[in-house]
């Protein structure tokens, strides 16, 4: 793969080259201030397909000058990508030691013909408390990140984080029970009252092959589809290694996702076990993305997971390089032993202000079967659909969001851990994994310009398995060859769990890109099973700089 990819350059440089860019790093309350411009415009950005994320900060920067006219936000979002715009929009009149902060974004700017280094600090320190732990929860994230170019042809990004931390108490029993940290990857033990201790770090470079051909290749996260969750892919697991190729022309998107993904990261109570190569396999996925219309978009997607050769030293599987076609086919041409995935997603910017959005994935189907009304394990398949409400009721800047998500028992599991769909103990798409209902509400409000209220309510009806040897199709890793019969399945079987949560956040810029915030949790989990009863109250006050609000939306 990695000579593949060398020969693609080497051919590549004797094309002609367009400036290259960046990604802007996955967040929500980033991603929504771009988006929202482009529901109230009603007709979608020529430079953004929303279905796939990260953006590129000159697309970012682009749409927000076409469409973003009126918005508050404008000036934060170009400044923050000012090397795509103007530079007048940066330029700081106070710089630290005239060196540093010359750039109201970058501490640490280098501006030449062929060469742009940025550099930043990252921070999130947060203290709190929790009803139910007697030490106090708290994250200590210290980091830098570094972006550039390289003679506008090569584009680069790093982000290095060193992390300490305690997690509300619900989040930490996930860590312990399933052996991973949300969103991170190699964790170790940190003191005695359930903390943790882990390294970020995210890195890629970029290549504009063509005008309209771009490719990527490192190590960070992708997101597919328009609302709060995906049914797809989304950023709730580990970051991966990925090469990623990007063709953006006319009304059309398409994107190829080849990834290396962790099939298993053993551990214990004291974190990962860090002594020996951990057993991998590989995902490859297609987005075909097309505007139909000025305000209605039409996505389809096909995804695999697979493995080859021993648990430890697998190999990829030439046949999924083709770009184009379907992989049903090359897995029905390879005998059939691979995880296999299809969909479509949509969205609809019916009026400004207003869009609706949805998913549907299959993994397996019958309609005999969905016909007979049996229950039949085999009907896989995962259903989204959302709307989104822009200045609502007249109100400027007071953002409404409502989403349903439901997923069949034994969605995205297989026969093994090397063709399920997870990726370091974690679901590559919901967090739940398989066999819940949701329902989603977010409001968000901004008064004044740098002050950012969000409340966010959710309520999920799921099941989990009484047994560690049956499954009853909630957890993706697990065989689904181990379940109970072949009929008379639903969504929420086995043990029975109703969760209410409720997030609410108050978040304000003090300068670009430092935030602090105040924040309360309030979760509540009913289950059949006694033991499993969690309420939590958890409330924080948070600094960050130069990275994103941590979700615990689970």
């Amino acid at each position: 793969m990695v000579r593949i990819l060398i020969s693609l350059l080497l051919i590549f440089t004797s094309w002609e080259i367009i400036a290259q860019s960046v990604y802007a790093p996955l967040s929500p309350d980033y991603y929504h201030i771009v988006d929202r411009e482009e529901v109230l415009n009603k007709n979608f950005s020529p430079y953004l397909h929303s279905s796939y994320k990260p953006y590129r900060r000159s697309s970012i920067a682009a749409s927000m000058d076409s469409i973003g006219r009126n918005s508050p936000n404008k000036d934060y979002i170009q400044t923050d990508n000012w090397e795509y715009v103007s530079d007048s929009l940066a330029i700081s009149r106070k710089p630290f030691w005239k060196w540093f902060y010359r750039t109201k974004s970058d501490m640490l700017l280098v501006d030449q013909k062929d060469f742009m280094l940025k550099v930043s600090p990252v921070l999130y320190l947060s203290a709190g408390s929790d009803s139910n732990n007697e030490s106090s929860p708290y994250i200590n994230t210290r980091g830098l990140e570094m972006r550039g170019m390289i003679d506008d042809k090569i584009g680069f990004y790093t982000m290095v984080g060193e992390n300490q931390a305690m997690f509300p108490s619900y989040v930490t029993d996930y860590i312990y029970t399933q052996g991973a940290v949300p969103n991170e990857a190699f964790w170790k033990k940190f003191g005695d009252d359930g903390g943790v201790d882990f390294f970020t770090a995210r890195g890629y470079f970029t290549f504009q092959a063509t005008r309209h051909i771009g490719i990527q290749f490192g190590h960070d996260k992708n997101f597919i589809g328009n609302g709060y969750r995906s049914l797809v892919l989304s950023d709730f697991s580990a970051p991966s290694t990925f090469l990623k190729l990007h063709t953006q022309i006319w009304r059309i998107q398409y994107t190829n996702l080849y990834t290396e993904l962790v099939a298993d990261a053993p551990w214990s109570s004291f974190g990962n076990n860090g002594t020996e190569a951990f057993p991998k396999k590989f995902m490859t996925a297609h987005h075909f993305s097309w505007n139909v219309t000025d305000n209605f978009n039409l996505g389809v997607f096909e995804t695999i997971i697979f493995n080859r050769g021993d648990s430890i030293g697998s190999a990829f599987e030439w046949n999924y390089l083709n770009p184009i076609i379907f992989y049903r086919s090359i897995e029905q041409f390879t005998g059939s032993p691979d995880n296999a995935l299809f969909g479509m997603d949509f969205k609809w910017n019916i009026t400004k202000g207003v869009q609706l959005y949805g998913q549907g994935l299959l993994d397996e189907f019958s309609a005999a079967e969905l016909k007979a009304g049996n229950g039949w394990w085999g009907n896989k398949y995962s259903i989204q659909l959302g709307g989104k409400y822009y200045n609502a009721l007249g109100i400027d800047r007071l953002d409404l969001q409502g989403e349903y998500n439901m997923s069949r028992p034994f969605t995205y599991a297989h026969e093994s851990i090397f063709t399920s769909f997870s990726h370091y103990n974690q679901p590559l798409a919901h967090p739940l994994g398989a066999n819940f209902q949701e329902l989603v509400g977010i409001v968000r409000y901004q008064p004044i310009k740098n002050l950012f209220l969000t409340a966010k309510a959710i309520y999920s009806d799921y099941g989990t398995d009484p047994v560690d040897s049956i499954s009853y199709g909630g957890d993706p890793r697990k065989d689904y060859n181990i379940r109970l019969s072949e009929y008379d399945h639903s969504v929420g079987q086995g043990v029975a769990n109703i969760q209410m949560m409720l997030d609410l956040n108050v978040s304000y810029m003090i300068k670009q890109n430092l935030f602090v915030d105040l924040r309360h949790i309030y979760r509540k989990r009913d289950s059949d099973d006694p033991s499993l009863d969690l309420t939590t109250n958890y409330t924080s006050l948070s600094f960050r700089l130069n990275i994103g609000l941590r979700d615990f939306g689970f």
